[in-house]
């Protein structure tokens, strides 16, 4: 029998409030079987090459079922998210060996073995392509800020657009969409090199950041006189608050996520 060692991400403990801790989450190494006799019939045997640390996952660490769109993980179980991996053994005729997959509910761990229908696509070899796109622009963040800008949000040209988390993995994207569109682009952000990051690489207008910023009314204020046509919430909470301060009358605003909640959401309940 071929086996290969991993080393694996389990959850060992939930965490129902605050920031997960090495209490919650611990390393293990285990030994994987890798080989066609070894594995279960229409399963595939994967390395893994990427992992998406995406916010949904932090969700499934609560414990608690209510008011969530994703199954809770299973203490011991390994942590799951959105991955790339390529294909070590399989016992279903759709997948070969060496072909690139991605799938929702990949383990994250070195190498794994999953059933087929847990893949969602092959990946075809294209150069120009990079790998990580498919989790990134071509994943669910740039789907998310497609559906958020051109689906829903449908800004015309001279729009105030306002985008909160803008150098996350959705606002990166759904900036430069807007600017497509010929609207004017701001965007809130943790840092001051995020704040250069987003007006020099993703060609926002402006950005602050919102650490600073203590008065939230002021800044947008400041940065939209004019007020706001449509607004990206990815962060909910104080800044979602905020924004409804300055909407203009007819004005869309997209709910992609509420980051800024989900260490605290079950507190008060």
């Amino acid at each position: 029998m071929t086996t290969m060692e991993s080393k694996e991400w389990h959850i060992v403990a939930y965490a129902p409030e605050g920031i997960p801790t090495s209490d919650n989450l611990k390393l293990r190494s285990s030994t994987i079987p890798v080989d066609a006799g070894s594995i279960p019939d229409r399963h595939v045997a994967l390395e893994m090459l990427f992992l998406s640390v995406e916010p949904f996952v932090r969700s499934r660490m609560t414990g608690r079922e209510d008011g969530l769109y994703s199954p809770q993980l299973d203490l011991n179980q390994v942590v799951t998210s959105f991955g790339i991996g390529r294909v070590v053994e399989s016992t279903d005729d759709k997948y070969a060996k060496g072909e690139i997959v991605t799938g929702p509910f990949l383990p994250v761990a070195e190498y794994c073995v999953v059933p087929s229908d847990f893949i969602i696509k092959k990946i075809e070899p294209n150069g120009d392509i990079p790998l990580p796109d498919y989790l990134s622009c071509l994943g669910v963040p740039g789907f998310a800020a497609w559906v958020g800008i051109e689906v829903l949000g449908e800004p015309k040209a001279g729009s105030n657009v306002f985008i909160s988390a803008a150098a996350g993995g959705v606002g990166m994207y759904a900036g430069q969409l807007a600017k497509l569109r010929g609207c004017r682009v701001v965007g809130s952000t943790g840092s001051d090199e995020k704040v250069i990051l987003v007006k020099e690489e993703f060609g926002y207008d402006e950005a602050f950041n919102y650490k600073k910023e203590t008065d939230l009314d002021a800044a947008l204020s400041k940065y939209f006189p004019d007020g706001i046509d449509m607004y990206l919430d990815n962060v909910g909470g104080k800044m979602l608050e905020a924004v409804l301060n300055h909407v203009n009358e007819g004005a869309r605003i997209s709910l992609c996520g509420m980051i800024s909640e989900y260490n605290k959401v079950y507190s008060n309940r």
